[in-house]
């Protein structure tokens, strides 16, 4: 069964950092293409970030140069590290494998 599960959520002040972490079950991260999206309250999903087979990235302009997709073959787990955190920023992330996502992590950005 395929699973993803995220987590590393949190409150955090505007310029700070968090990792979110996506464990995945039933297949290899490490030879999918993963995606990460969002959803804001209110809002609809939002592409993030794209990691492919090949290990190539890609970013919406919102967060390039501020957040980074990765990927870690042993722990079968992406990550996605997100830095100078913007109140804009708060959402529900999630991870994506074609149409399969988890149950998502909240980041909330707030002073």
């Amino acid at each position: 069964e395929v699973q993803l599960v995220e987590s590393g959520g949190g409150l955090v002040q505007p310029g700070g950092s968090l990792r979110l972490s996506c464990a995945a079950s039933g297949f290899f991260v490490s030879i999918s293409t993963m995606n990460c999206v969002r959803q804001a309250p209110g809002k609809g999903l939002e592409w993030l970030s794209t990691i492919d087979i090949g290990g190539r990235t890609t970013y919406t302009d919102s967060v390039k140069g501020r957040f980074t997709i990765s990927r870690d073959r042993a722990k079968n787990t992406l990550y996605l590290q997100l830095s100078s955190l913007k109140t804009e920023d708060t959402a529900i992330y999630y991870c994506r494998r074609g149409l399969t996502k988890g149950q998502g992590t909240q980041v909330t950005v707030s002073s």
